[in-house]
């Protein structure tokens, strides 16, 4: 599903500037730099100016999402968007169990391994969900995110290379 949804994305941004347009993709929640570095590689983005565009983009909205999603949540379930919030919440706190067990390890597992359902935008709803410390966590998930990205680049960059170019 995520790579169909890059390459529509990055389809339809096609008179944009490639780094914009992984940078915007990096940005977004479910997509965030999982999805920035699958479309860099199909852009054709060197890796080494992707990485960093991408890293950058996805840990953008983390110290927002720490500092001022439980105050979101608050206004939003005094609004037709309760069910939204409701959700959110639902599906972080389903996620957090792992993150409970194992504390900030947990947390870092969670956000470093690119899987569905994983990531920055998540990972930093959990910690300010669970009251985690605010600079611990920042600094535990951008370092999730710098693994994560590691991982996302040996797998859009280096695999696919070794498989097709020989």
């Amino acid at each position: 599903m995520a790579d169909s949804l890059v390459k529509t994305i990055t389809l339809s941004l096609t008179n944009m500037p490639p780094e914009l347009v992984i940078f915007l993709i990096s940005v977004l929640p479910i997509l965030e730099l999982r999805g920035g570095l699958i479309a860099a590689s199909i852009l054709g983005v060197d890796w080494r100016i992707a990485f960093p565009i991408c890293v950058a983009g996805n840990l953008l909205p983390l110290p927002f999402i720490l500092l001022f999603i439980d105050k979101i949540f608050a206004y939003m379930k005094k609004t037709r968007f309760a069910k939204v919030a409701e959700f959110f919440e639902k599906k972080a706190n389903s996620k957090s169990k792992s993150v409970l067990k194992y504390k900030e390890w947990g947390l870092f597992a969670f956000v470093a391994v690119p899987l569905p359902g994983t990531g920055g935008w998540t990972g930093a709803l959990i910690a300010a969900l669970l009251r985690f410390d605010l600079k611990r966590s920042m600094i535990i998930v951008s370092l999730g995110v710098v693994t994560a990205g590691v991982i996302m680049s040996i797998a859009s960059y280096v695999i696919p290379s070794l498989c097709f170019n020989r």
